[in-house]
Formats: structure tokens, C-alpha cells, sequence
């Protein structure tokens, strides 16, 4: 998969894009991920990128010059996705990583100040994608977010293969607990369960203490979650009375 990310501050992604899960993605050849300066793109020799709103009021916009060239110079004649990174887009979700793990190519524009002007919304971008209810200074991070979680999907990129399907919200539900080593620790033992080798005993275990944890932390999920009637079940003995997705009724 290729990823080009366009931001008037490059210098932020190395730290991010060079380590870990992602830069061993890029080494084994599963994501190619190029940060481009939109200011070589301005024909200016101020490199300016945005200017003062009309009609008034407070801040700058991001100019759409720069940012339609740079988009048409970097796609070429394919068909990209350009997505937007904004506070108005659709909420980024697990299902929208999915998605994007589809596409061969994706193009990311770091909006900032007050957002770009609306003619790069109207006939340039394809998608807009916000991480949360919430302003950030720029979409640098939201692209850094949204990246890192397309990437892990990606076939190869995780050392264990199922790794990504059993992530939280992977399933529509929150992760349950993990232990590792010591088996005491400050008094505090490992479950039994964990250490019995009874891998049916683990796996019912493991799927109990993911329900109790999504319907204690947010039950909201279990809405829409994917569930079996076992988990139906066990979720109606830990208390929940709420709808699930295939019935839309409460119980």
C-alpha cells in the first residue's frame, strides 16, 4: 500500500513513521509512506499557504492552489482517495481502518488554522475523517493515528497474524485482561484458568472477561457488537438489558 501525506509540517512524522510496527511495515515492503511539503507547491516566494478569510473573522484558511497541485502532481492519472483530515469528517472507527486497507493507494491532507478553503471539499477530496470530538492545532497527528492504524492491518505487519483480529473493537468489543510473567506478583496471582494449558477453558475465559469489561467501560458497543447467543446469554447474567444489533429490542 502506498500513503502520501501531505502537511505544511513534515518535520513531525519521522519520529513516528521510523519506528516500531510501522517502519518494519515500510522495511518489508507492505507500505510505502512519503510525507510531502505543500509548500513546494506555492508559487510565491513567501511559500505562503494560506490567507485571511472572506468575509472576516478570525484566522487563515488554507489556500487551494498548493493543495490541488500538489494532489494532482502526486496521484497522477490514477484514481486515489483523498481524504481530508478535519473535525467535521465521519468519526474513525475500526471499521473505517478496515476500509481503507482496501484501497492501494491513499492520499492524507493535513488541514490546519481554520480548515481549507471549501473548493479543495467540493472538488478534490473524496472522503473526510475525524479521530474524535475534538480540535486539534493541525491533522498531522490525526494522520499519524489513522495511518498507524491501516497499517497494522495490513497482512505481515503484525508479528502474530491474528493479532489485529482480536484487538478491541476489532470484534465490536473491548479487549479482556493479559498477563505475562511473574505468576505472583506483589501478592497478585494470575488467573488459575491461564495457567490450566485447557485451551477450550481459556478461550470461554478470555471471551467472558471481554464482554464484562466492554459492557462495564462501554456498553454502548454492545449495541452493534458482533454476538453469539452463548454471549447473549452470559451478558444477560452479568446484568445488561440493553438492544443487540440483530434485534434492536431491548431484552
Amino acid at each position: 500500500m502506498r500513503i502520501d501525506i501531505l502537511t505544511i509540517f513534515p518535520e513531525m512524522f519521522p519520529c513516528v513513521l521510523d519506528a516500531s510496527i510501522l517502519k518494519r511495515a515500510q522495511d518489508k515492503g507492505l507500505a510505502d509512506i512519503r510525507v510531502w511539503n505543500l509548500r513546494d507547491w506555492t508559487t510565491d516566494r513567501h511559500k505562503t499557504t494560506d490567507d485571511a478569510p472572506y468575509g472576516g473573522g478570525g484566522g487563515m484558511v488554507m489556500k487551494p492552489e498548493p493543495i490541488f497541485a500538489a494532489v494532482e502532481d502526486i496521484r497522477g492519472e490514477e484514481e486515489v482517495p483523498v481524504i481530508l483530515l478535519t473535525p467535521q469528517g465521519r468519526r474513525f472507527t475500526q471499521t473505517v481502518a478496515e476500509e481503507l486497507t482496501q484501497q492501494a493507494r491513499l492520499i492524507f491532507i493535513c488541514g490546519r488554522y481554520e480548515g481549507v478553503d471549501e473548493r479543495v471539499r467540493e472538488h478534490l477530496v473524496t472522503d473526510e475523517i475525524s479521530i474524535g470530538d475534538y480540535v486539534l492545532s493541525g491533522g498531522e497527528l490525526a494522520a499519524m493515528v489513522v495511518v498507524d492504524a491501516v497499517v497494522r492491518l495490513l497482512p505481515g505487519a503484525l508479528g502474530y497474524e491474528r493479532a489485529a483480529a482480536e484487538d478491541s473493537h476489532a470484534t465490536g468489543l473491548l479487549e479482556g485482561p493479559h498477563y505475562t510473567r511473574p505468576l505472583l506478583f506483589r501478592g497478585w496471582e494470575v488467573p488459575e484458568v491461564l495457567r490450566s494449558g485447557h485451551h477450550a477453558r481459556v478461550a470461554e475465559w478470555r471471551r467472558r472477561q471481554a464482554l464484562k469489561r466492554t459492557l462495564e467501560r462501554r456498553p454502548d458497543l454492545l449495541a452493534t457488537a458482533r454476538l453469539t447467543e452463548q454471549d447473549k446469554r452470559w451478558l444477560r447474567e452479568m446484568g445488561y438489558h440493553g438492544p443487540f444489533a440483530d434485534d434492536g429490542v431491548s431484552q
